[in-house]
């Protein structure tokens, strides 16, 4: 016979309350009251204007003007909607709930998710993201598209109305459109996009997965009691779902539906430019034949081309007073105490490297990085408090920061030197020639003085003290051989200063 779970009703009892004292400490911190205590209300209310959103989003978004004047459109106009619809009774209000669903279409790289992010940000609205790959992947076994809204009520801080006000962004979405074949991975895309429909549209979504053991059990439980089961879930009548991709060969499927196929050598003459006006072509049976259920592109109503940056657009990405990329290397300088800032010269080379990288503003990242992490390695040890990123800087980088380095070696000296004093209360005199050795090496092996300077005499002050000086000059034979020049020079005087103290006492 096989034994329940709990044959112990005090075990089941005793488990049964530490999960409800579990969940209350959890409402607890969501809600920011005690366990018991009644919940807040949230109130939400939405006054932006589409203009108003779109010249905040300009601040940041740089080369998508068309692009962020519907995108900034149809956001206002979904959550003002929702506020005039809250005063409709439920008997006059539109039956068949049409959102403004979006489908943003542009390569990677083009500002997409930044974009949403920022409107979520500005609006005040939870925001999920998700690529739709990790569904495709899993199929009907693993990642579930319900757990979008869940996470949502997460962001939320657990506020079911709030999440209820959220936005879901779903990139990479061309990912889940079938091939035309019903074997193997498509059979599951297909599905995802209908699981995908049902959410986009009005859905109640339970906030109890069933794979949940303790959601389980805390069913187990109340159903105990009370002979019922409750069911916590959230609808998605007014979530609105954004999703987008690169759909890479979406223009061919265009242009044979325009007869424009090209063929022969001329195929090869397509540029970016006739690219993106034959994606301002894009049709619904274009989608559809791309491999998306009909149903699935009826729930995206809005559709959106986004253009690939230029060399021209990365460069005034970088003007942008707003520009993460300069800002945040900035601020990565800052924290060392150091200004740093770009000339235009410096900032159109960077922009044409991004470029080349044909990964859209994400490259800036990677060149920035690229050319100022030595930079950014040695300067915090010198001390340099400016950096201006010039056209020599961004060309020549390891040959400017030895200059750099080297400019500032006497002014690294004196600091070695009071630091050394301070520390062990003996004053390290250096000869012109130990110096022009310290730069030497410094120049050769990247480090700066500070650093050189310590690694070869930071046990000096022993071999000094043994000796009672209070005063010791650094030569340049000192600075090629560190170890051996101070064993040297106790060797050699160390009899000679004892016999000459016997002396003086005498």
């Amino acid at each position: 016979m096989t034994q329940p779970f709990f044959d112990k009703k005090n075990d089941w009892e005793e488990f049964s309350n530490a999960i409800s004292d579990k969940k209350a400490e959890q409402e607890a911190d969501r809600s920011g009251s005690k366990p018991g205590a009644p919940a807040k209300e949230t109130v939400i209310k939405f006054s932006l204007k589409p203009e108003e959103l779109e010249s905040y989003l300009n601040r940041y978004i740089i080369g998508q003007e068309n692009a962020v004047e519907i995108i900034a459109t149809k956001v206002c106009t979904h959550f003002n909607r929702m506020e005039i619809e809250k005063s409709i009774p439920d008997d006059e209000k539109v039956v068949g709930n049409i959102k403004s669903n979006m489908l943003l279409i542009g390569p990677t790289g083009v500002g997409k998710t930044y974009i949403i992010k920022l409107i979520a940000k500005k609006l005040g609205v939870p925001f999920v993201k998700a690529d739709a790959t990790k569904f495709s992947e899993t199929g009907y076994v693993g990642g579930d598209v319900e757990d979008l809204v869940r996470e949502l009520v997460h962001e939320a801080d657990g506020d079911l109305t709030r999440a209820e006000y959220g936005i879901v962004y779903l990139d990479e979405i061309d990912k889940i459109a079938s091939s035309g074949n019903f074997y193997g991975p498509d059979v599951s895309r297909t599905g995802v996009q209908r699981n995908l429909l049902k959410l986009m549209e009005d859905a109640e979504v339970d906030l109890k997965t069933p794979h949940d053991l303790a959601s389980q059990v805390e069913a187990a439980m109340e159903a105990q009691k009370t002979g019922k089961v409750s069911r916590k879930k959230i609808s998605t009548r007014n979530i609105l779902f954004i999703v987008s991709g690169a759909f890479s060969s979406l223009d061919d499927i265009i242009k044979k539906r325009m007869n424009l196929q090209a063929i022969g050598f001329d195929k090869a003459q397509n540029t970016r430019e006739e690219k993106k006006n034959i994606l301002k072509e894009v049709k619904t049976e274009d989608l559809i034949q791309f491999g998306f259920e009909s149903e699935f592109i009826g729930r995206l109503p809005v559709t959106v081309l986004l253009n690939e940056l230029n060399e021209e657009g990365l460069f005034k990405i970088l003007k942008n007073k707003y520009s993460s990329v300069v800002l945040g290397k900035k601020m990565d300088f800052k924290a060392y105490g150091i200004d740093l800032d770009f000339t235009d010269d410096a900032l159109r080379i960077l922009a044409k490297r991004a470029y080349d990288e044909k990964t859209g503003a994400r490259g800036l990242l990677s060149v920035f990085e690229n050319t100022l992490i030595k930079f950014e390695k040695t300067l915090p040890s010198t001390n340099i408090s400016e950096l201006m990123v010039d056209k020599e800087v961004v060309l020549n980088p390891d040959k400017e920061l030895q200059k750099i380095l080297l400019s500032s070696i006497e002014d690294d000296i004196k600091k070695f030197q009071k630091e050394f004093l301070l520390s062990h209360g003996i004053f390290l005199e250096f000869q012109e020639d130990a110096i022009t050795a310290v730069k030497d090496i410094a120049f050769n092996s990247n480090k700066s003085i500070n650093q050189l300077c310590s690694d070869y005499f930071h046990d000096y002050h022993y071999g000094i003290k043994l000796m009672e000086k209070d005063t010791f000059t650094i030569t340049k034979e000192a600075v090629l051989n560190p170890g051996d020049y101070l064993n040297n020079y106790i060797k050699n005087n160390y009899n000679k200063e004892a016999e000459k103290k016997e002396e003086e006492q005498k």
